[in-house]
C-alpha cells in the first residue's frame, strides 16, 4: 500500500532529523552520516540560505536578514512570546475542532474535556511566571552577600574588572533584567543560559524553578495529548468494528502484520488529522524531554550552560598543558639517557615495566565548588538563597 509506505518514510525521516539535530554531535556518531546531517542542520543549511539570499537579493538583503535575525534571536522582544501563544492556541483549537466530538468515547471519558483545559491553563500560567518573574537582580547592595554565599573558585571564576563597565565584574544591570554571565560564581544566581528566549526573560536564580516546571509541564501536556488522541483512534476502531469487518467480511488474517496495513489505511482516510497531531505532539514531547533532561542535569550539578562551556575550555587547556609537560619530561629523560655516563645495564624486565613519562599524565578533575550534592542543589532551585531570611542577614565581606 503506497499510503502506508509514505507514512513510514515520513516517520523515519522525521526521527532521523530529530536524532541528528539533538545527538549528531555525540562521539558515537563521529564520522557517520548522522554527524553530517547534524552539521548541515546547525551550520550548513544556514550558510547555504545566506548564499541564496545574497544571490537573489544581494548584500543589502543579506544585511537586512541578519539584522532581523539579530533582533528576533538575540535581543529582548515579544515575538517568541506571541509565537508560543499562537502555536498553543492554534494547536488546541485544531485538537478541539477535530477530536473533541469523539469525547466521551469508548476509552476516553468526558472528564478529559476539563482536564485538557486545566492542563493548558496551567501551562500558560507557568509561561507567564517564567516570562515576567524576577530572575534575580544583582545590585550594589546585595552583590557582596552573593559573593559571601558563593565565593570565587579561582578556576573558572576569578575577581576581575569588567572590560565594558571598567568596574569590578559583579554588576551588569541592564533594564531591570540582569545579564549575569560571569558576574557571580553562583550557578543558580547566574542565569541558565542567560538569554532572551521564548520567555523574553533572563533565567536566573529566582525563576529557574518556573522555567523547569514550564519545560516539564509542556512535555507532559504533549505526551498527554498524544496518548488521548491515540485512545480516541482506538475507540473509533472499536466502535466501528473495523477489526471484525476486516477479518469476517474481507477475510483478512487475524494477525498484526496482516491487519495493520488495512487499519492504517482506514485511519489515514478517516482520521488523518488526528494522526498528524499525534506525530506532531510526539516529536515536540521528545524535544522537550531532551531539553528538560539537559537542564535537569545542570540543576542537579549546580552548573549553568555558560559554566559548562567554561569547564570544557578549562579541561581542554589543562589536558594540553599536561601533554606538554609529559612531552617535556619524556624529552628530558631521553636526553639524560643519551648523555648519561656508562653504568651497569638495566634489567630488561625492569625496562619493560618502567612507565614512560608520557603515561604519567595528571588526572584532570572537575572540582565544582558550587556542587553541594543533589539534595542541596535541588533545594537551591526550589527555594532560592536570596529569598531566605538567612540571606538578608549575611555580612558583607
Amino acid at each position: 500500500m503506497p499510503v502506508q509506505w509514505v507514512l513510514v518514510v515520513h516517520v523515519v525521516v522525521t526521527m532521523l532529523v530529530v536524532v541528528s539535530l539533538l545527538c549528531g554531535h555525540w562521539p558515537i556518531f563521529s564520522g557517520t552520516f548522522v554527524e553530517k546531517i547534524h552539521y548541515f542542520l546547525t551550520f550548513g543549511a544556514y550558510d547555504y540560505f545566506l548564499r541564496f539570499v545574497v544571490a537573489v537579493l544581494g548584500s543589502r538583503g543579506r544585511n537586512c536578514f541578519v539584522t532581523v535575525e539579530h533582533y528576533c534571536c538575540e535581543r529582548p522582544n515579544p515575538i517568541l512570546q506571541i509565537l508560543y501563544l499562537v502555536i498553543l492556541g492554534v494547536t488546541y483549537y485544531i485538537i478541539g475542532k477535530s477530536s473533541f466530538r469523539y469525547i466521551p468515547g469508548y476509552y476516553v471519558s468526558e472528564l478529559h474535556w476539563y482536564t485538557s483545559m486545566i492542563a493548558v491553563g496551567v501551562g500558560v500560567l507557568l509561561f507567564l511566571l517564567t516570562s515576567f518573574s524576577d530572575p534575580g537582580i544583582v545590585t550594589a547592595e546585595n552583590v557582596s552577600k552573593y559573593i559571601s554565599a558563593y565565593p570565587y573558585d579561582e578556576i573558572i571564576y576569578v575577581e576581575k574588572e569588567c572590560s565594558t563597565c571598567k568596574i569590578l565584574k559583579y554588576l551588569l544591570d541592564l533594564n531591570i533584567v540582569v545579564y549575569v554571565i560571569d558576574v557571580l560564581p553562583d550557578s543558580t544566581t547566574i542565569a541558565v543560559g542567560c538569554s532572551f528566549g521564548m520567555q523574553n526573560n533572563c533565567i536566573g536564580e529566582k525563576n529557574t524553578r518556573y522555567f523547569m516546571a514550564f519545560l516539564l509541564w509542556h512535555f507532559l501536556i504533549c505526551l498527554y495529548g498524544a496518548v488521548i488522541l491515540g485512545l480516541i483512534l482506538a475507540g473509533q476502531l472499536k466502535e466501528h468494528n473495523i477489526i471484525y469487518i476486516l477479518t469476517v467480511y474481507y477475510g483478512v488474517d487475524h494477525s498484526f502484520s496482516r491487519l495493520s496495513p488495512h487499519v492504517v489505511q482506514w485511519l489515514l482516510g478517516s482520521h488523518n488529522t488526528q494522526i498528524l497531531l499525534i506525530m506532531f505532539l510526539a516529536i515536540i514531547s521528545l524535544l522537550l524531554a531532551g531539553f528538560f533532561g539537559y537542564h535537569a542535569h545542570l540543576c542537579l550539578t549546580n552548573t549553568t550552560t555558560n559554566e559548562t562551556f567554561k569547564w570544557q575550555d578549562y579541561i581542554s587547556w589543562k589536558r594540553k598543558l599536561n601533554e606538554a609537560k609529559a612531552s617535556a619530561a619524556a624529552l628530558k629523560a631521553s636526553i639524560q639517557t643519551i648523555t648519561a655516563e656508562a653504568k651497569a645495564p638495566e634489567s630488561k624486565w625492569r625496562a619493560f615495566f618502567r612507565k614512560s613519562p608520557l603515561q604519567t599524565e595528571e588526572v584532570i578533575v572537575k572540582n565544582n565548588l558550587y556542587d553541594r550534592g543533589i539534595i542541596s542543589n535541588v533545594c537551591e532551585i526550589i527555594f532560592p538563597p536570596s529569598s531566605r531570611k538567612s540571606f538578608s542577614h549575611r555580612k558583607s565581606e
